[in-house]
């Protein structure tokens, strides 16, 4: 008797308290619209954030060495999921591709690059940085875009790239 009690009491007061959150006011947030100058605002202040150290020829050769270990059609990616998953270094059976990488992984664009020797890999990737993939930097024409959609949008990085290396990448 005094469990069935204690039962009743311990849902009584448990549908209480689903009942007062179901009934509690939502606050009224308004959506937040941005101009298109505080979009490229915002975009600039990221850009101005963006690490400008050179990646260095110990990171580019770990990376090359770690991609000729991976199996073909897999590399660096920068996440896995629908649709734009950003800018990928993917292993072919020649060497190494950078390309835009699209669902998941499972589809790859044209190579916006492609290295077949381990120098020439290294050579390119210690002069690049955080900043020189993002897009913005116009004296990098590999990565360059004037396209603000695509500039720093999951592009490779010194995260991504260690990432990569440690095993934990998506």
């Amino acid at each position: 008797m005094i469990a069935a009690i204690v039962l009743l009491l311990v849902l009584g007061a448990l549908g209480f308290v689903i009942w007062s959150m179901i009934r509690r006011p939502r606050p009224i947030v308004a959506p937040r619209h941005a101009t298109p100058e505080e979009v490229e605002g915002r975009a600039r202040e990221l850009r101005d954030e963006l690490d400008r150290r050179p990646f260095g020829e110990a990171l580019a050769r770990d990376v090359w060495r770690k991609l000729m270990d991976t199996a073909i059609n897999e590399g660096v990616i920068y996440d896995r999921h629908r649709d734009f998953c950003g800018q990928g270094l993917i292993r072919t059976t020649t060497g190494v591709k950078l390309c835009d990488v699209h669902d998941g992984g499972y589809d790859f664009s044209r190579p916006i690059a492609e290295w077949t020797d381990e120098e020439a890999f290294v050579a390119f990737f210690a002069r690049q940085s955080d900043y020189s993939c993002s897009g913005w930097d116009k004296d990098e024409p590999v990565f360059f875009s004037s396209d603000s959609w695509y500039r720093n949008n999951q592009r490779l990085t010194r995260a991504v790239l260690e990432r990569f290396l440690s095993g934990t990448q998506p």
